[in-house]
């Protein structure tokens, strides 16, 4: 992993010297070192191939960037690789050797970490939101959601796609857990993919949230397999919805990510801007425009801890491999419009201990 020849011109080792505490991380959470110069749009861990733990975070500066998290919560720059305009989103091989990244320059790209080297593995007519690494018992391949209202499906030993599934809007989110592919697009359709031999539409669900979804996450069962997703919108609400439910009212959405106004008239309502679940405990983490993240147990119902308020919204957020860490990106994500981008407010990754306050709670 990462050859012994260093990184040359590529590395980013900055000041390694962490500031006192300010305000800006109220969590007194462990901060990563030399974080993306504009907002960070994706944050992706190592899968549990490789025993380290590499984080990788595409912004909106045209980098990726990767950093080593060590056991004592330092985070080490490894290197960084370069787009030719925002990034969108990053995924991660199974073996852990190679990371993929997609973004505004209508392409992705695959990058060999053993090599440090980068080659253009997808491309669309418009930027592509969403990439995911598919591995199945007979195929591998990687799957790319676009703003030019296609999925296509890529092997990475040919330069044409090995499927094309027209979408019926622009993809917005996307997540893949084989053999499911879940993809939410604009004017809030979803459409669930079966991976087996030959992807293709499984069925259409009518959106349970009346507002643009903004980011979608599979959840699985006691037994490891795909049954259903978590779907959060611009509305300050998630939607926990099963793919075949055995009882209607296992569906059902819940508020999160909303402020009392200071007269009660009113309340401030912002977007659910990451889901992702614990994969030990099945548990969830959702992050949002209003600098907080919080924890929610999806089968008790219950909010688990909420997060003290950050200088700017949570962009992105992700687990590791066995659920220890949970790392999270505050970063400006545009919801008020240009008029309230700050640009010397700073762009921070946190690494916050997790792995007991994801835990169930216990029924009583």
């Amino acid at each position: 992993m990462f050859g012994s020849t260093g990184f040359g011109g590529s590395s980013f080792m900055g000041s390694n010297v962490v500031t006192a505490p300010t305000n800006h991380n109220p969590m007194k959470d462990f901060e990563v070192v030399s974080p993306p110069d504009e907002s960070i749009s994706c944050l992706e861990f190592s899968p549990a191939s490789i025993p380290q733990n590499f984080l990788i975070a595409g912004s909106w500066d045209n980098h990726v960037r990767c950093w080593e998290i060590d056991q004592t919560g330092k985070s080490i720059p490894k290197s960084q690789e370069t787009m030719q305009g925002p990034v969108l989103d990053v995924a991660w091989s199974d073996d852990g050797s190679k990371v993929f990244m997609a973004g505004c320059d209508k392409m992705a790209k695959c990058w060999d970490l053993n090599s440090n080297q980068s080659i253009q593995v997808a491309a669309h007519d418009a930027p592509i939101k969403t990439c995911h690494w598919i591995k199945s018992h007979n195929y591998s391949c990687l799957m790319t959601g676009s703003w030019d209202k296609t999925l296509k499906f890529w092997d990475l030993r040919q330069q044409s796609p090995i499927l094309t599934i027209n979408l019926p809007e622009r993809c917005y989110c996307a997540d893949v857990e084989y053999p499911v592919a879940v993809v939410s697009t604009a004017s809030r359709h979803l459409i669930v993919y079966q991976l087996e031999n030959t992807p293709s539409e499984a069925k259409r669900i009518e959106s349970p949230l009346k507002y643009q979804h903004r980011c979608v996450s599979i959840f699985k069962d006691k037994k490891g397999m795909p049954t259903g997703f978590a779907l959060g919108s611009i509305e300050g609400r998630v939607a926990i919805q099963y793919i075949t439910p055995s009882n209607p009212k296992d569906n059902f959405t819940f508020k999160c990510h909303r402020s009392n106004g200071t007269n009660q008239q009113y309340q401030d309502i912002y977007a659910v801007n990451d889901i992702k679940f614990h994969p030990v405990h099945g548990t969830l983490a959702t992050a949002g425009s209003d600098g907080r993240f919080s924890f929610w147990d999806k089968d008790s119902r219950t909010k688990l801890k909420t997060s003290e308020q950050m200088e700017q919204s949570i962009t992105a957020c992700c687990f590791n491999r066995d659920g220890q860490i949970f790392a999270y990106a505050v970063s400006y994500d545009w919801s008020k419009g240009h008029e309230f981008n700050n640009p010397q407010k700073k762009n921070y990754i946190f690494l916050h201990s997790c792995y007991e306050e994801m835990k169930p709670r216990q029924k009583s």
